[in-house]
């Protein structure tokens, strides 16, 4: 189970925190869940599983994986965090 959601988690693998920041965040309606995924792309259909509403902001972010940016193909051996981060405007 999820701890932060209590809901059944969607794969196999490691146990890892995702955060979303900005549009993410309010799409997820959450600050974070836990996930089990091998990679960041598992990570990433896990959040689209559990948070429907994340399938058309997930192919605009970057991934931080422990504070790294990474691809989506990265494995998340060891990993603890995988930070989700849609494009940010500013000025």
């Amino acid at each position: 189970m999820d701890q932060l959601t209590d809901r059944p988690t969607t794969t196999p693998g490691p146990q890892v925190r995702l955060r979303y920041w900005a549009g993410a965040r309010a799409a997820a309606g959450v600050e974070e869940d836990l996930v089990r995924a091998s990679s960041v792309r598992e990570a990433l259909d896990a959040a689209a599983l559990l948070r429907p509403a994340l399938v058309p902001v997930i192919p605009a972010c970057s991934v931080l994986v422990d504070g790294r940016a990474v691809q989506r193909d990265a494995p998340l051996a060891g990993a603890t965090l995988v930070e989700v981060l849609p494009p940010f405007a500013g000025g």
